[in-house]
């Protein structure tokens, strides 16, 4: 499952490069993972200290560090 986390992760870091930042749902349609997904490389990249998280009403806006 580790090795399945990191690959995930890489995903949404690729997605999230080269922007001022996503929302969970515009990572979501660019990375094409299903929310389990999504939130399992979300706290990769957050416990690696690689994104930061604000909440915007309903949904996540998630920015590189």
């Amino acid at each position: 499952m580790e090795l399945n986390a990191g690959s995930i992760a890489g995903k949404i870091w690729t997605a999230l490069s080269g922007t001022e930042g996503l929302t969970n749902k515009q990572v979501k349609r660019l990375t094409k993972l299903i929310d389990k997904e999504l939130f399992l490389g979300l706290g990769w990249l957050l416990r690696e200290e690689k994104i930061t998280i604000e909440e915007q009403g309903k949904e996540f806006f998630i920015k590189l560090i």
